[in-house]
């Protein structure tokens, strides 16, 4: 009887040659291409195989033949087991240039733009302690490491109780954190203080499963100031364990500008659609650029690299180079930080974004800073920015676009074009999506600059801003 053959079989002595536009590394065996997580350029490794496809195969290293003498330590820990920061073992100035080499490929390749036309990628001043939100999970089905699990087949009993990152693709297991590099002290503190306090007031921890439990996330959130939010969610509201764990962390943590609680019943973790309640102090805090205020509440979104947007957003304005006569569009404008930043060098602002409370946020920061030439609009772009509401703002001099991942409609490009700005200066978090819509825009513009900007170190994300002027 033949034997059956294996789909997932061990490659050996794989040299990673590359790294691919979404952060796994490369290496080829005859005309395949195999995906492989957790190395670098130059690694010698063994792979098994994970997923195989007709034109490609995807897996993890077995065995190290050689290490890369590009290779450093990483700083964490749970490096290799948390999602988190991929690239922790990746020199810093190797890490952009691999994000400039993704921005480059994408443009060359999709938007079928040169590369003399692209700026140096700007680095982040900090790559650790970077984030001024992060979000952590409560689960009684915490992840075993390694050394965790016997070897020998005993049994060994675990306290099962976590608090920290999801691991990645599994829903219902949750690695514990001990230090995380990601976000500023008194982060890890608040962290490892609410996670004794839960375990030794016997505070059960959430089943995510059977969907039980009384403790379900835990989220951080900073300024560059030394404004500090922190949000507790309960599934259900124990009135008595409740009182008690928030009394403890406003007591242990005077510094706390900014303690909410939130009831989530629901079966996935979004709080969105759900009522904070203040425990103590205000309902926001607030971060600063150039004298302006940004209120950011415990729903609100913000950029979460504080000191990299500044220079982010400096850049937008640059691009834009508005005169005091002009009307720009800010399109996709969340809360209307870049409407808000922009708006003083321009006479009128017109902001869309679809989210209706991230518009009451943005006209809260309009009116926290005096600016009354900002407009906002909720609503699905493609059916807001119609040829007659065009008509009604006035017609653009300068359209900003920050789309999310999946870039911009067909409509909203259709109705750009027809709008007919002098220019359009594109943000994006997707270098792919936007090299597509760039050369959909192709047909009255050009491209004029391209800045990569580095807003998340350690991952292979990347943000873009090109500046687009009429042919």
């Amino acid at each position: 009887m033949p034997q059956k053959k294996n789909k997932h079989p061990v490659l050996y002595n794989l040299e990673i040659i590359d790294i691919a536009s979404e952060g796994k590394a490369i290496a080829r065996q005859d005309d395949l291409v195999i995906f492989v997580t957790n190395v670098i350029p130059g690694d010698i490794v063994d792979v098994q195989v994970t997923r195989c496809s007709k034109n490609f195969r995807e897996g993890f290293p077995v065995f190290f033949h050689t290490y890369s003498s590009k290779r450093v330590a990483p700083v964490c820990s749970h490096f290799g087991i948390c999602g988190g920061c991929k690239w922790q073992n990746l020199p810093y100035a190797e890490q952009l240039f691999y994000k400039q080499k993704q921005v480059i490929d994408n443009l060359e390749r999709i938007g079928k733009i040169e590369a003399p036309l692209i700026k140096p990628i700007l680095p982040s001043k900090n790559i650790f302690h970077y984030r001024n939100k992060l979000e952590y999970t409560f689960s009684n089905r915490r992840w075993l490491t390694k050394n965790e699990i016997p070897e020998n087949g005993e049994t060994v009993s675990y306290d099962m109780n976590g608090l920290g990152f999801h691991i990645p693709k599994m829903f219902d297991k949750v690695l514990d954190i001990n230090t995380c590099f990601l976000q500023k002290e008194p982060s890890n503190t608040i962290r490892l203080a609410v996670k004794k306090y839960a375990l030794e007031n016997k505070l059960s921890f959430f089943d995510l499963r059977i969907q039980e439990g009384f403790l379900r996330n835990l989220i951080i959130r900073t300024t560059s100031g030394n404004d500090l939010m922190v949000i507790v969610v309960f599934y259900n509201d124990n009135v008595s364990w409740r009182t008690g764990l928030l009394d403890y962390i406003s007591e242990s943590f005077p510094e706390i500008t900014s303690l909410i609680y939130i009831i989530n019943n629901k079966r996935n973790d979004s709080i969105a659609d759900l009522t904070p309640y203040v425990y103590k102090g205000k309902d926001h805090i607030v971060e600063e650029m150039e004298g302006l205020k940004f209120k950011i509440g415990s729903k609100s979104f913000f950029q979460t690299n504080s000191e990299q947007v500044y220079q982010f957003y400096k850049i937008i304005r640059e691009f834009a180079d508005l005169k005091a006569s002009e009307i720009v569009y800010d399109l996709y404008t969340g809360t209307g930080a870049i409407a808000n930043f922009i708006a003083p060098s321009a006479k009128k602002v017109v902001a869309i974004e679809y989210i209706q409370e991230a518009i009451e946020d943005a006209k809260e920061n309009s009116r926290i800073n005096g600016i009354n030439n900002a407009a906002f609009f909720a609503g699905d772009i493609k059916d807001i920015l119609t040829n007659q509401f065009i008509e009604q703002q006035g017609r653009p001099d300068v359209i900003i676009l920050d789309p999310p991942r999946a870039g911009v409609h067909r409509n909203v490009i259709d109705a750009i074009l027809f709008s007919n700005p002098r220019k359009v200066v594109y943000v994006s978090c997707n270098p792919a999506t936007q090299s597509r819509d760039v050369h959909l825009l192709s047909e009255k513009y050009k491209v004029s600059h391209v800045q990569p900007v580095d807003m998340f170190p350690h991952t292979h994300h990347v943000e873009n801003i090109i500046l687009l002027e009429q042919k």
